[in-house]
C-alpha cells in the first residue's frame, strides 16, 4: 500500500512540475537588457572537432563565449591542464579564449598535436567546448618504385594502379599525360573510387608511355606525381606478322583473332560485399566490369526502389551515389554488367549506422527564486547513444550537491530553485561513431519588471487587418501584463482582443474606431511599470481597375490597366512583373502611371503580367494573361506515298499554330512540265487532318505544297514536295465554252476554251473541229487544228443555224465524243422597216406608239428589239429657233408598242421606228407627226415689287418660261403679316393674261404683305411664285429716301443692307416653308401633272432612253 502511494505521489509531482515549467522565463534578445542581467557563460564559437591545420602556418584554436560578468578561459590538452604561460609559442587573444600557437617562428606543428578543450567560467557557472582534435596536414612523397611496361593484347582488360601516399586529409586523384592534359575517360576507360584507372578492354589507341597518376593535397596546396606508366597494346594483325617473320612456310602459325568476351567484374571482386555508411553522409557504390563489347552497368535495390531525388549516377553509371542517407536506405544493392554475350552481377549489402544526433537538445533555463524547471537531453543514433551529464564541466556524480536538482536519465528536474542554483550543465550523447556535447545554463534571477518596447511607438495597420501591439517585457518572477486603451481607460477584456504570452495585444480585425493610445502595464512582486503605444488605422490599397485577359496579333500594341485607390497618407509603388519575374529590359515596354503598354508585340511577350502595388503597410496584386497570336508557321516534312496513275497520298507535319488553332490546310500543285513556277489550287482539308489523297491527271509533273490557315490568316507555303510525273493518256475532257458565231454575213467563227497543259493528258494536243448546217441532211465537215482556239468557216449563207462540236486528241488518242452546240452564221442588217406606225396621245406629257412587227426572215439576224426615235418639232404657243434633241427609246424583244414619257405640252412631235439585230439597225419607218394638248403653265419667270408708299405697292412680273398652252389669266393672292408673324385675311385678284404690272392701292401703312402669284391656261393653274414687301411709315421718310437716294455713298450702303436683308429673307423664307411660327401653313408646292400616272418599268413599255440633239427653226 505504501509503495502504491509513493508511485501515485511521484506521478502527481511530475505532472505538477511539467505544468510549472511552462512559467520558466525567456530572456529577450535585447542588448541593453543582456548587458544588465547576470548570465552564466555560453560558448558562441569554437573550432571543429576534427581540426586539420596547415603545418606551415600558425595554429588558431577558436573559443569564444559570452556571459555576465564576462567569463575567463582555460584549456586542457589530452585531458590535463594546459598552462599556456609556460609555453612562449602559445598566446590567448585578449577578452577571448582563442589560442594562437606560433609555428612560423620556429615552432613545429607536430609538437602540438592533441585533444584540446576550452572552459569559459564566471561566478554563475562554467561552459566547455567540444574535444578539438588538432592534427597537422600531411602530404608525403610517392615511394620510389620500378614500373614495368604493360604489354596487353587488344581486347583484354587492364588496371593501372595509382596507390597514392597516405595523406591527411586523403588526396584527390586524377590521371594526366606529360602535357598536363587530362586523359579522356569513357564507358570503356574510367577512374575508380580508389584512384586506379580501369580499362574494360584495351584498344590500339590506348598505347602510350605517359599514363601519370597525380595526387593533390588541398590543405598544403601541393600536387605529387607518380612515375609515368607505359602501356603497349598488340593488335592481332601485328602479332601475326611478327610470328610469320620468325617461322618457315611449313610452320603452322597464327594468333587467335580478337574475341568477344562476356562481362567480368574488375571491382568489387566476388559476388557479394558489405558497406557501412553513416546517416547523413553520401553513399558511393561502385562496379567496374571488363568485357568486349564494353559492358553497360545498371543498378537496382533488391526489394525496393532507389530513393527519388537523392539518387545520382556518376562515372558513366559505374558509380551509384545516394546523398543524405538514412537508416531506410539500408539494404542490398545489385549492380548488373551486361553486354551482347551475357551479364554478371554483384550484391552490396549496405548498413546505415548513425553517429548521435539531437532529438531534443537542452535549452537555457531562466527561473525566478522558488520556481521549478527542467533540462531535457534526448539524442538518437545507431547504436543508441549513452547520455551523461556534467555540471560546470565536472561529471555530475562528483559535482557539488544541489538539493534543488534531481537527475533522471536524460532529464534534470529542478524544484524550488535559489540563486545559488545557477550553473552550466553539459549533456554528452555518445556512441562508437561519435558524440554530441551541449551546454545549457540554469540562471536564477530576481528582477523587477522591465518593458523593452520603445515608449510611444507608432503602429500603423490597414483596416480589417490584425493589429499587433508589442509589449516586450522581462522580470523575475515573470510579470503579469494588462492593457488599457487611453491613459485613463478601463482594462481591455473580451473576445475583441487576443492577449499573447509575450505581452503582445492582438486586435484580430482592426477598425477605424480602434485607433488611439494604448497602455501596457507589467507588474510582479518586485515592482510595476507601464508604457504607451499609438495605433493608426489606414484605408486598404485596392486595384479598382484590374488588367484583363488580352489576345493580340504579333507586331500589334497592347495595354494593361492597373488603376489603384489608396490611403492618402501612404505612398504606393507600382511594379509590373512578367511570369513572376522582372519585365524585360526592352524599350518596347512602356510603364505609365496606370498602365503597361507593350509596343510591337512578339511571341516572347506571351505570358502572365502582374501589377503589384506596395505600400509600407500592405500589398495587392492582379494578373492577366497575354496571348500573342499570329498566322501559323508553314507545314514541313511533306511526304508522297501510295503513288498510283490517278491518285497519290500526301502527308505533312503542321507548324506552330501560334496560339490560334489551325482551321484548314490548302494544298496547291505546280506542273513543272507545262507551267513551271505557277501554283494552282488542288484542294482544302480540315485543320485536324495531316494527310490527303489527291486526284491526279496524266502527263503532269507534280509538286505539292501546303498552306496552313487559322483565324489570323494564311501561313507561308511549305517547301515543295518531291516531284511526281504521271503517265500519258488520251484526253479525259473536251474544250469548254464552244460557240459558233459569225463575224461576217458569209462566215461562221467557231471558238472554244483550249485545254490547259495538265488537261492535255499527253503530248501532241490537237482539236478536231466539226460543223454542219442544221435541219439539212448534210454530212459533218471536220478539220484538225493545233495551238489555236478558233476556226473560221467561210462561204456560209447569211444567218443560218449550224451544229458545231470540238473534240480534243493527243498522240495517245481522242477524248470522249463531245456534245453538240447550235451556232449561227454571220448576221446582216435588217431589210424591212416596221409598218402601220400609230400614235395615241394619252395626255400632255405622255403618248403611246404602236407598230406592226417585221417578218423574221427580213431581220437577217438575232432580233434584239425595236428603237423609237422621236423629237420635238415646235412649240404651238410661240415661234422660236431652238436646239432640237432627238431621243431614242429601245424596246427589247418582239414588242409592238411602247410609251413615250416626258413630252412637253402643247407641242408638235415626229417619230419613226426601226428594227434592231446583232449587226445593227434596219431602215426607219416613215416619220409620224403628233401633237400634245395644252397643260398647266410653269410659274411666272419673276415677281418684283417696287415703289412702296404709305398705302400702295407696284407689282411687276414676267410671263412663264413654259406656258404649256395659251395663257388665259394671272391670279394674285396677298395677305398682311403682323409683328408676331401671324397671317391676316387672304385677298385674291384675277389679272388679264396680257398685263405685266399692277399697282395695289388702299393698303395699310408700315405693313408687311406676302404675295402669291401664278398663271392659268384653259387646263388649269400653274405653280405659284411668292414675294414679300412693306409699305412705308410716313411721307417725310419717303421724301428723305428720295433725296438720299441720289447720293453715291447711300447707294453703296443700301446695296450692302439689301444684300444682308436678302440673306435674312432667304433664311426666314426657308423657316416659313418648313412650318416656322405661322399658324397656317400655305401649300406652295408646285402642282404635279395630273395626267402623268405611275407606270411599271419592268414591262418594257417605256424602253431604254437615249438622247440626240440638233438645231431647227420651227414656225408656230
Amino acid at each position: 500500500m505504501t509503495k502504491k502511494m509513493s508511485i501515485s505521489t511521484s506521478k502527481t509531482s511530475l505532472v505538477l512540475f511539467l505544468c510549472q515549467i511552462i512559467s520558466a522565463l525567456d530572456v529577450p534578445l535585447d542588448s541593453k537588457l543582456l548587458e544588465e542581467l547576470s548570465q552564466p557563460p555560453t560558448i558562441t564559437q569554437q573550432s571543429p572537432k576534427d581540426y586539420i591545420v596547415d603545418p606551415r602556418e600558425n595554429i588558431v584554436i577558436q573559443c569564444e563565449a559570452k556571459g555576465k560578468p564576462p567569463p575567463s578561459f582555460s584549456w586542457t590538452r589530452n585531458g590535463t591542464h594546459f598552462d599556456i604561460d609556460k609555453d612562449a609559442q602559445v598566446t590567448m587573444k585578449p577578452n577571448s579564449g582563442t589560442l594562437v600557437i606560433n609555428i612560423m617562428n620556429g615552432g613545429k606543428a607536430e609538437a602540438y598535436e592533441g585533444v584540446y578543450q576550452c572552459t569559459a567560467r564566471n561566478e554563475r557557472g562554467a561552459a566547455i567546448s567540444n574535444n578539438i582534435v588538432v592534427r597537422p596536414s600531411r602530404s608525403p612523397l610517392w615511394t620510389k618504385e620500378k614500373l614495368e611496361p604493360n604489354h596487353v593484347r587488344e581486347g583484354d582488360s587492364l588496371v593501372l594502379h595509382c596507390r597514392p601516399p597516405v595523406g591527411l586529409p586523403p588526396p584527390i586523384i586524377f590521371w594526366m599525360d606529360n602535357a598536363f592534359q587530362r586523359l579522356p575517360q569513357s564507358e570503356r576507360v574510367s577512374q575508380g573510387l580508389n584512384g586506379d584507372l580501369y580499362f574494360s578492354n584495351v584498344q590500339p589507341e590506348d598505347t602510350r608511355e605517359d599514363y601519370i597518376c597525380y595526387a593533390r593535397f588541398n590543405h598544403t596546396q601541393t600536387i605529387q606525381q607518380k612515375q609515368p606508366i607505359s602501356v603497349k597494346v598488340f593488335s592481332m594483325d601485328s602479332l601475326n606478322d611478327t610470328i610469320a617473320a620468325n617461322l618457315s612456310d611449313t610452320d603452322i602459325f597464327g594468333a587467335k583473332p580478337v574475341t568477344e568476351r562476356q562481362p567480368v567484374l574488375l571491382t568489387p571482386t566476388g559476388s557479394t560485399s558489405t558497406k557501412v555508411e553513416l546517416r547523413g553522409n553520401v553513399l558511393l557504390l561502385e562496379c567496374i566490369a571488363a568485357g568486349l563489347p564494353t559492358p553497360v552497368i545498371r543498378w537496382i535495390k533488391e526489394g525496393g526502389e532507389l530513393p527519388a531525388n537523392r539518387t545520382f549516377f556518376e562515372n558513366f553509371k559505374k558509380t551509384l551515389k545516394i546523398i543524405d542517407v538514412s537508416e531506410a536506405d539500408s539494404g542490398n544493392y545489385k549492380c548488373i554488367a551486361r553486354n551482347a554475350l551475357g551479364s554478371v552481377h554483384h550484391v552490396i549489402s549496405v548498413t546505415v549506422k548513425a553517429a548521435p544526433y539531437w532529438i531534443t537538445a537542452p535549452r537555457n533555463l531562466v527561473l525566478s527564486p522558488g520556481e521549478d524547471g527542467t533540462l531535457i537531453c534526448r539524442a538518437n543514433g545507431n547504436p543508441k547513444p549513452s547520455i551523461s551529464w556534467l555540471a560546470n564541466g565536472v561529471p555530475i556524480a562528483i559535482a557539488p550537491e544541489d538539493p534543488s536538482r534531481k537527475v533522471d536519465g536524460d532529464t534534470i528536474i529542478f524544484s524550488h530553485v535559489q540563486e545559488r542554483s545557477s550553473a552550466v550543465y553539459q549533456c554528452n550523447a555518445s556512441n562508437e561513431y561519435g558524440y554530441l556535447l551541449a551546454n545549457a545554463f540554469v540562471n536564477v534571477l530576481a528582477e523587477p519588471p522591465r518593458i523593452l518596447t520603445p515608449a510611444n511607438k507608432l503602429y500603423q495597420v490597414i483596416a480589417d487587418s490584425p493589429a499587433l501591439l508589442d509589449c516586450a517585457y522581462f522580470g523575475s518572477p515573470k510579470p503579469e501584463i494588462e492593457w488599457f486603451k487611453g491613459v485613463k481607460g478601463s482594462i481591455l477584456r473580451g473576445n475583441e482582443y487576443i492577449f499573447h504570452d509575450n505581452g503582445t495585444l492582438e486586435i484580430p480585425v482592426a477598425q477605424k474606431n480602434n485607433a488611439g493610445t494604448y497602455t501596457c502595464v507589467a507588474r510582479n512582486e518586485l515592482g510595476k511599470i507601464q508604457n504607451e503605444v499609438q495605433l493608426e488605422i489606414k484605408d486598404p490599397t485596392m486595384i479598382i481597375k484590374q488588367p484583363e485577359y488580352k489576345v493580340i496579333q504579333r507586331y500589334g500594341q497592347v495595354s494593361f490597366e492597373c488603376v489603384i485607390k489608396h490611403d492618402s497618407t501612404l505612398l504606393p509603388t507600382v511594379t509590373w512583373l512578367k511570369d513572376n519575374d522582372e519585365l524585360p529590359d526592352d524599350e518596347r515596354f512602356l510603364v505609365g502611371k496606370d498602365n503597361l503598354t507593350i509596343m510591337n508585340v512578339t511571341d516572347k511577350d506571351d505570358g502572365t503580367y502582374t501589377c503589384i502595388v506596395n505600400t509600407t503597410l500592405d500589398s495587392v496584386s492582379a494578373s492577366a494573361v497575354l496571348t500573342v497570336v499570329a498566322r501559323p508557321n508553314p507545314p514541313f516534312d511533306l511526304e508522297l506515298t501510295g503513288q498510283l496513275e490517278r491518285s497519290i497520298d500526301l502527308s505533312w507535319l503542321p507548324g506552330d499554330e501560334n496560339n490560334s488553332p489551325i482551321t484548314s490546310f490548302v494544298i496547291e500543285f505546280e506542273d513543272a512540265l507545262h507551267e513551271p513556277g505557277v501554283w494552282r489550287y488542288q484542294t482544302e482539308v480540315p485543320g485536324s487532318q495531316t494527310t490527303a489523297q489527291l486526284k491526279l491527271s496524266p502527263y503532269v509533273n507534280y509538286s505539292f505544297r501546303v498552306i496552313a490557315v487559322n483565324r489570323i490568316g494564311r501561313s507561308q507555303p511549305s517547301e515543295p514536295s518531291e516531284q511526281y510525273l504521271t503517265k500519258s493518256a488520251s484526253p479525259d475532257e473536251n474544250p469548254a465554252n464552244v460557240q459558233g458565231i459569225g463575224s461576217e454575213p458569209d462566215n461562221l467563227v467557231i471558238t472554244w476554251e483550249p485545254l490547259k497543259g495538265f488537261q492535255s493528258n499527253g503530248p501532241g494536243l490537237q482539236y478536231k473541229v466539226s460543223w454542219r448546217q442544221k435541219d439539212v441532211d448534210d454530212e459533218w465537215t471536220s478539220v484538225i487544228v493545233a495551238n489555236v482556239s478558233k476556226y473560221i468557216v467561210s462561204g456560209t449563207p447569211t444567218f443560218v443555224p449550224y451544229e458545231v462540236k470540238v473534240q480534243a486528241l493527243n498522240d495517245l488518242g481522242y477524248a470522249p465524243e463531245p456534245s453538240e452546240v447550235i451556232g449561227h452564221s454571220g448576221e446582216d442588217l435588217p431589210m424591212v422597216a416596221p409598218g402601220n406606225v400609230q400614235v395615241h396621245v394619252i395626255n400632255s406629257t405622255l403618248a403611246k406608239v404602236h407598230w406592226d412587227p417585221v417578218p423574221l426572215k427580213s431581220v437577217r439576224g438575232h432580233l434584239q428589239g425595236y428603237k423609237v426615235y422621236y423629237w420635238k418639232v415646235q412649240s404651238l404657243s410661240r415661234r422660236s429657233r431652238r436646239h432640237v434633241e432627238k431621243k431614242i427609246l429601245t424596246f427589247r424583244g418582239n414588242k409592238t408598242f411602247g410609251m413615250l414619257p416626258g413630252l412637253e405640252p402643247y407641242s408638235s412631235y415626229k417619230l419613226n421606228v426601226r428594227v434592231v439585230n446583232g449587226k445593227g439597225e434596219g431602215p426607219a419607218s416613215p416619220d409620224k407627226v403628233f401633237k400634245t394638248p395644252e397643260g398647266v403653265p410653269s410659274s411666272p419667270s419673276f415677281l418684283k415689287i417696287t415703289n412702296p408708299t404709305l398705302d400702295s405697292l407696284t407689282l411687276e412680273w414676267g410671263s412663264p418660261t413654259h406656258p404649256n398652252g395659251v395663257l388665259t389669266s394671272y391670279t394674285l393672292k396677298f395677305q398682311p403679316i403682323n409683328n408676331t408673324h401671324e397671317l391676316g385675311p387672304l385677298v385674291e385678284i384675277r389679272i388679264p393674261a396680257n398685263e405685266s404690272s399692277l399697282i395695289l392701292k388702299n393698303l395699310n401703312y408700315s405693313t408687311r404683305y406676302k404675295f402669291y402669284f401664278n398663271a392659268q391656261t384653259s387646263v388649269g393653274s400653274g405653280s405659284q411664285i411668292t414675294e414679300e414687301a412693306v409699305t412705308i411709315m410716313d411721307e417725310a421718310m419717303a421724301s428723305r429716301q428720295v433725296d438720299i437716294a441720289t447720293q453715291g455713298w447711300f447707294i453703296g450702303l443700301m446695296c450692302a443692307v439689301a444684300l444682308l436683308i436678302l440673306i435674312l429673307l432667304i433664311v426666314c423664307f426657308i423657316r416659313r416653308n418648313k412650318g416656322g411660327k405661322y399658324p397656317v401653313k400655305e401649300k406652295e408646292d408646285a402642282h404635279a401633272d395630273p395626267e402623268i400616272q405611275p407606270m411599271k418599268e419592268d414591262d418594257g413599255t417605256f424602253g431604254e432612253y437615249r438622247l440626240f440633239s440638233f438645231v431647227s427653226s420651227a414656225p408656230i
